[in-house]
């Protein structure tokens, strides 16, 4: 397989699309967290409050995920991610002009979800125009627009201490305007779009066991990703006392490692299996999260960091080569779950961070447990793997899985 095969197969200017639609989606989706440190000094949160108002668009991103999941099913990727823009401005232009009590921030914060929930129609976007073997390298391309976080940690405190964190949000709306307007030009439904069913007929994947093994993996590697993307400016200040700036900084060093890297575990994943490459990541997962445990200096911390983030993030590519193996068909709906199941566990890595440095006094329980999860996670998947080996028809045994 050569780069050279993805120009010859499928429709370029919507794997585009799709990328730019789930880069400026992802941005806007974890604005809170890069703003966190400045949004936690106007309302003087504790430990706890910090870890949940990052947490909250991510879970709720994980209920819009099946929304959109359903709707890129029956309508199709484009009119879903079409709507999802539309629907993104509300909380934009509410975190903008008002947003000045808790509650009004966590309504804020619920429906920046609906960003969240970009990826179940961007990916089902990238992949219906894909064959099985272009699609580790295709979804990770469109998944990598996870690196909209860049964007937002690298970019969002400095625009807030010079104009404030409100402005900030504002000022989010033109890049997703310049993105809307390109996506209705650019993007374009497959042939491959399945014909519209019952709505209870999607959730019939629900009974499938692949599914919820696709769940719990991905609710580590992208959990772990976007719970850390969106929590770590607060570690950043409160335990080494960085500066706001200088935190994003170092935040954006370690995302740069998952966003980037997304679509090479794809490719990876498309030469020697999804599976296999997951064993040596979640591995490196579990090592890196223990070794920050330790708290060592800002500048060893930040290495294993990155170290983690990058094997997060190329896990994240690594599930989603082998989430079209299994099902094709159902896409739309197994992507919004298991998009899901990936926003339920970023919701938990914030709150498990604030939650246990507020009984513990310190941020090494809670990278412990985070390291312990990802063992976890190594021995689900070797579950998996040995159902997939038994599961295997002839015809299907050269499917790298």
């Amino acid at each position: 397989m050569k780069f050279t095969d993805l120009k010859k197969s499928g429709h370029a200017p919507s794997l585009l699309a799709s990328f730019l639609y789930f880069d400026v989606s992802f941005m806007i989706w974890v604005i809170l967290g890069a703003l966190g440190v400045f949004i936690t000094k106007d309302f003087g949160l504790s430990p706890s409050q910090k870890g949940l108002i990052v947490a909250v668009p991510i879970l709720s991103g994980s209920f819009f995920r099946l929304v959109l999941g359903v709707l890129t099913d029956r309508i199709g990727p484009r009119k879903t991610a079409i709507s999802g823009m539309l629907v993104t401005i509300i909380p934009l232009v509410w975190g903008w002009l008002f947003g000045r009590t808790l509650p009004e921030l966590y309504s804020i914060g619920i429906l920046l979800g609906v960003a969240g929930a970009s990826f179940a129609a961007a990916i089902p976007m990238a992949s219906r125009w894909y064959p099985p073997q272009l699609q580790g390298l295709a979804m990770g391309i469109a998944g990598a627009g996870n690196s909209g976080t860049l964007f937002a940690t690298l970019f969002g405190p400095r625009i807030a201490e010079n104009i404030g964190w409100h402005n900030v949000m504002g000022l989010a709306m033109l890049p997703l305007l310049i993105v809307f307007i390109l996506y209705f030009i650019m993007a374009k439904d497959a042939p491959s779009q399945p014909t519209a069913k019952p709505i209870f007929e999607y959730f019939k994947v629900l009974k499938q066991r692949d599914t919820w093994y696709f769940c719990l993996l991905y609710s580590v590697t992208f959990g772990g990703f976007v719970g850390l993307s969106s929590f770590l400016s607060i570690f950043f200040v409160d335990q080494y006392e960085l500066s706001m700036v200088t935190a994003g900084d170092f935040v954006t060093l370690c995302v740069a490692a998952g966003s980037f890297f997304r679509p090479v575990g794809g490719y990876i994943a498309d030469r020697i299996g999804g599976g296999r490459l997951l064993t040596f990541l979640l591995i490196g997962v579990a090592l890196s999260m223990f070794g920050v445990s330790q708290l060592p200096s800002i500048y060893l911390v930040t290495t294993m960091l990155f170290i983690g983030m990058l094997c997060l993030g190329m896990g994240n590519g690594a599930v989603f080569q082998l989430v079209p193996q299994r099902f094709r068909e159902e896409i739309g709906m197994v992507t919004g779950i298991v998009g899901a199941a990936g926003g339920i566990g970023g919701f938990f890595v914030p709150n498990i961070l604030g939650s246990l440095k507020q009984i513990s006094g310190t941020y090494s329980t809670g990278f412990i447990v985070i390291a312990g999860i990802g063992v976890a996670a190594l021995l689900v998947l070797t579950l998996a793997q040995l159902s997939w080996r038994k599961a295997l028809s002839p015809n299907e045994a050269s499917v790298k899985m």
